[in-house]
């Protein structure tokens, strides 16, 4: 039976010699001795190698790996574990890298950013994947995955300079001037120029939505009471009944 040299496989795995003394040591797996006393590895040794890099890559420790390939182990429970904490890291290296973006964006802008500002931006960027994986929630509720991705391919179209936190900040300053002045006469000039606001907002997503996305964000809002609890748009349910009497005001008079 043909076997190999460490050189050979070292070439042939991508792993150092190093590695694979340290993964024998760790018996994860074994080589064969020449008469002279050098390592020589069989197809089996090089299939156990692919497979100890393959789980590494997966993010498996050793420790794990050696019980995988021991057999000693839940591997449908290690999987699950193993699926958990690479979402969790990926979940925060989105985070870094909003923060990192909204500091280019600035930068391009040609606005001064100090350590302090940086850090700020970055605090900022982990607020918004956490509103964003609120959202998802909110979206799987109500939007089959079809129709999310359709939503998606059409805000793609939204200016790539946008800058959702400063958007999302507009809403909830809105939103708590309007709850703050409530009750008031939908008619009135006061609540027709919150409506003007509240239009001029929304002015980025119709400039990109169609009918039934318009459709579909109003029904969506007229059921905030049922998820709230999961996700803020900035505003409470009060501020929305209040929005939707205005603009039924507003339609009144224009007749």
């Amino acid at each position: 039976m043909m076997t190999l040299s460490i050189t050979e496989v070292c070439r042939r795995t991508g792993l150092s010699a190093r590695a694979l003394r340290f993964y024998e040591a760790r018996g994860l797996v074994s080589a064969q001795r020449s008469a002279a006393g050098q390592r020589r590895y069989g197809a089996s040794e090089v299939a156990r190698l692919h497979q100890v890099t393959a789980l590494k890559r997966a993010g498996f420790s050793l420790a794990q790996v050696g019980a995988l390939i021991g057999g000693g182990v839940d591997l449908a429970r290690l999987i699950a574990a193993q699926v958990d904490d690479l979402r969790a890291r990926r979940a925060r290296l989105d985070e870094a890298l909003a923060g990192l973006d909204a500091a280019a964006r600035r930068l391009a802008k040609g606005e001064a950013l100090d350590l302090d500002t940086l850090c700020t931006l970055i605090k900022q960027g982990e607020t918004t994947m956490t509103t964003e994986a609120d959202w998802k929630k909110v979206a799987d509720r109500y939007f089959s995955p079809g129709e999310q991705d359709r939503w998606r391919a059409k805000m793609a179209a939204v200016p790539g300079d946008f800058d959702q936190a400063a958007y999302q900040a507009k809403w909830a300053d809105l939103g708590s001037r309007i709850a703050a002045d409530l009750p008031l006469d939908p008619a009135s000039a006061t609540a027709q120029a919150y409506l003007d606001e509240w239009q001029a907002l929304l002015a980025p997503f119709n400039a990109v939505a169609d009918a039934k996305m318009k459709a579909d964000v109003v029904g969506l809002y007229d059921r905030m009471g049922e998820w709230s609890g999961d996700a803020s748009p900035g505003f409470d349910t009060a501020v929305w009944a209040f929005v939707r009497a205005a603009g039924a005001a507003r339609a009144r008079a224009e007749k």
